[in-house]
């Protein structure tokens, strides 16, 4: 399996051509950026996409659908039914291109690839994981280094996206490869030993508890970990034993 990537400068965010070596008949994992140009790469691979598989709905994932619409007439637009309807609410001259939704358990059979649909909530309630030959395409669930954040629109919980990344991320072999919705690539493996919040999840690390104030309320700060734009990522909790992420950037120390 071929495995081709885009990613744009401002938000730092990936467009992913799939298809199996040799050529044929493959599909693309959101619509963000240079669209242009993995077309002409699938042109210069022979690999005939006829899926787009959207994570979920946010802007920086989906922006360019009506692009990869125009190159491959035809093609077949899915996404998980919540977020096909958050994508109305946010962006319907984008959702009019949707053709259909997918679903966790389902497969998605594009030529001679098996897509399998994983559920991995927590930066939005309908967030899909793609695993396809032992590579999962993680959305904003899990990066590397980082995790998702569970403060953007459409989010649910930091329970949710804990449990994706520990119940279902990481229960998947340690040589997966990760292909998140921003930067660069990882393992199952290296997040498990390397990623700061997976660490203090495993109990082999311990939490933090320096008082701090975030978005404004006063907080303790159990984690300030990296995330894929060089920044930091927060996992607070609040005086009444919620935990949260959210970005490091508000968090005042």
């Amino acid at each position: 399996m071929r495995v081709e990537r885009t990613m744009d400068d401002q938000f730092l965010a990936n467009t992913y051509l799939v298809g199996p070596d040799g050529g044929g008949d493959g599909f693309y994992v959101d619509a963000h950026g240079d669209v242009a140009g993995l077309a002409a790469r699938a042109q210069e691979l022979g690999i005939t996409p006829t899926h787009l598989l959207l994570t979920h709905h946010h802007w920086d994932h989906v922006s360019a659908i009506g692009e990869v619409v125009a190159a491959h007439p035809g093609i077949e637009v899915l996404i998980d039914a919540r977020e096909r309807e958050a994508l109305k609410a946010a962006a319907p001259e984008l959702e009019q291109h949707v053709t259909g939704e997918i679903a966790p358990g389902d497969t998605v059979q594009v030529g001679e690839l098996a897509v399998e649909v994983l559920h991995i909530p927590g930066h939005t309630a309908g967030m899909l994981g793609l695993l396809v030959e032992g590579e999962l395409f993680t959305g904003d669930t899990l990066f590397k280094g980082s995790v998702g954040g569970v403060r953007a629109p459409g989010s649910t919980s930091y329970a949710d996206l804990k449990s994706s990344v520990m119940d279902t991320i990481m229960g998947l072999p340690a040589q997966t490869v990760l292909r998140p919705g921003h930067t660069d690539p990882s393992t199952v493996g290296d997040e498990w030993e390397h990623n700061r919040f997976i660490r203090v999840w495993r109990g082999v690390d311990p939490e933090g508890d320096e008082p701090c104030t975030a978005l404004g309320e006063p907080a303790t700060l159990v984690l300030l970990g990296d995330d894929y734009d060089g920044g930091h990522k927060a996992w607070v909790r609040w005086p009444d034993g919620r935990d949260d992420i959210v970005p490091g950037s508000k968090i005042e120390r």
